[in-house]
């Protein structure tokens, strides 16, 4: 298998050869390049590769760009850092989307999805597939010099206030977050968590009870020891989706 390596950052350009060569001999890199203007000229001049493994921010622009300049002629696995471009990359039908530190797992099960003819999915499927790729374990937040990771498991809630995004932990901690709730809402399985307002989506690990209130809304309470920092109401549109997804 002939791959071509789009990577901007010679170190994980670097890695990339290196996992591929010490894990997977059968495929051969026939290049690798850092932007788009020589993306785009090494794919007018070189017979296509068999796979693509191409970052997503390039040192000269965003790869998506080389979508709409050029037909890709073959399967692209997006590698990259960042989880918001998943959509995207389904649009463009990537075969898949693996976020770095790239594991050998992840790497394996992209290239036997491209030498098993695995590229074309029912669209519905694709997105199945690729969003549950990218949902996070854990989330780094940054506190001045410091990096806090916190896993996904120990979340309580997130929520949203005066434009700004917040993730609240089972010990009570809150943390600020650059990511919007969209994002967030997209970072997480959808069976353990639930959006029940535009400003608030809840682990269902934490709920105690549900209350009736006046207007057809829901109150929840929480479990002891789990502080509530925001009002935690599933508005009258989520209700029907909130009491399904509770008994599941």
């Amino acid at each position: 298998m002939k791959a071509l390596i789009i990577e901007d950052e010679p170190r994980a350009r670097a890695h990339m050869q290196k996992l591929l060569s010490d894990n997977f001999p059968a495929v051969e890199v026939v290049g690798a390049i850092g932007s788009v203007k020589d993306s785009l000229e090494w794919l007018r001049t070189h017979p296509a590769p068999e796979v693509i493994f191409m970052d997503v921010e390039l040192s000269d622009g965003n790869s998506f760009e080389i979508f709409s300049q050029t037909e890709i002629p073959c399967p692209v696995i997006m590698t990259t850092a960042y989880d918001q471009y998943a959509v995207h990359a389904f649009e463009v039908n990537a075969v898949d989307y693996l976020l770095k530190p790239i594991e050998v797992a992840d790497l394996k099960r992209a290239i036997q999805r491209v030498a098993s003819g695995e590229a074309v999915k029912p669209a519905g499927e694709a997105m199945r597939s690729m969003m549950d790729q990218v949902r996070k374990e854990k989330f780094l937040i940054r506190l001045n010099d410091r990096i806090v990771p916190v896993r996904t498991s120990d979340i309580a809630y997130f929520y949203s206030e005066a434009k700004n995004s917040y993730i609240v932990t089972l010990s009570g901690s809150s943390y600020v977050t650059d990511d919007s709730l969209d994002a967030l809402a997209d970072s997480v399985d959808p069976e353990a968590f639930f959006r029940i307002s535009r400003s608030c989506i809840i682990s269902e690990g934490v709920i105690d009870s549900v209350s009736r209130l006046m207007g057809g809304r829901l109150r929840i309470s929480l479990k002891h020891g789990i502080p509530s920092l925001t009002d935690l109401t599933v508005s009258r549109a989520r209700v029907d989706g909130f009491l399904e997804w509770l008994e599941k």
